[in-house]
């Protein structure tokens, strides 16, 4: 039946809609590719291959969805058909988007190297001779996910959508707001890119270059709350390739601000 509520229900629920506009996206190669990139001089001035910067620059990205597959019965009852779940089907693929910075092109050349390992790239062949084939790597040496004894080589993707009080910095009309620490991530297994879409470049007026990626993955499962993430985009003196090291969320939307404004300058 109705009952009353109260202003701050009222607040608790409908006035506190999620946003579109923070996320983050977590992304950290397999062991063997990260050692193909080292070879090919993959430079990021953030300190490593995988250091804040990829993972900053991602500007679009989707959370995933899946649905059951169901079987009909129309046997068991008399005039009443069951459907029996017998299988949950997962999207085959999910988009991520990019800004390309303009010192290393750092998510073109990584995503690519990426897909020149696994058909078998390596320094030593000339990639323009004419008699060039592939031979491609085996799954687990490209794959995300656990080590090469867990069906897997190691890194993640990852997607972490909060909201902009999560940390307790927002201060909304009432004051400073809590923070909720509240999300979700939702982490992909066995992930690996199956395409770069291409990119249009023009003489016409100038625009923001966006490089789009296209994971494969079999299945994604969501945990609660914010991941493991560490405000730290620098590297140790003592492994300047670790990539253990990433960046908050927060930062997310900062960058994406300071790329919002030179795209309307231009």
């Amino acid at each position: 039946m109705p009952n009353r509520k109260s202003l701050s229900d009222i607040r608790a629920t409908i006035l506190k809609p999620a946003m579109t506009s923070q996320f983050m996206v977590y992304v950290d190669f397999p062991t063997k590719v990260k050692s193909y990139m080292t070879e090919r001089k993959l430079a990021d001035p953030q300190g490593g291959v995988l250091r804040g910067g990829l993972n900053l620059a991602c500007s679009e990205a989707s959370l995933p969805g899946s649905s059951l597959a169901t079987l009909e019965l129309t046997s068991d009852r008399t005039g009443v058909t069951e459907r029996h779940v017998h299988r949950r089907m997962f999207d085959e693929r999910i988009d991520l988007t990019f800004y390309v910075d303009a010192d290393n092109y750092l998510p073109i050349r990584a995503f690519e190297f990426w897909k020149e390992y696994i058909t078998g790239g390596n320094t030593t062949t000339e990639l323009a001779a004419a008699n060039h084939f592939y031979r491609m790597k085996y799954p687990d040496d490209y794959i995300t996910g656990g080590s090469d004894s867990k069906g897997g080589g190691g890194g993640e993707l990852r997607v972490v959508k909060f909201e902009r009080d999560f940390d307790g910095s927002f201060k909304g009309n009432s004051g400073v707001v809590n923070g909720s620490q509240n999300g979700l991530t939702y982490n992909f297994v066995r992930a690996f890119p199956i395409a770069v879409a291409s990119m249009p470049i023009s003489y016409e007026a100038s625009s923001l270059l966006k490089c789009t990626v296209s994971m494969s993955y079999i299945r994604y499962f969501i945990s609660n709350g914010l991941g493991d993430s560490k405000n730290n985009t620098e590297t140790t003196a003592d492994d300047p390739a670790d990539t253990n090291s990433e960046t908050t969320p927060a930062s997310s939307q900062s960058l994406k601000n300071i790329f919002n404004s030179l795209s309307n300058i231009a």
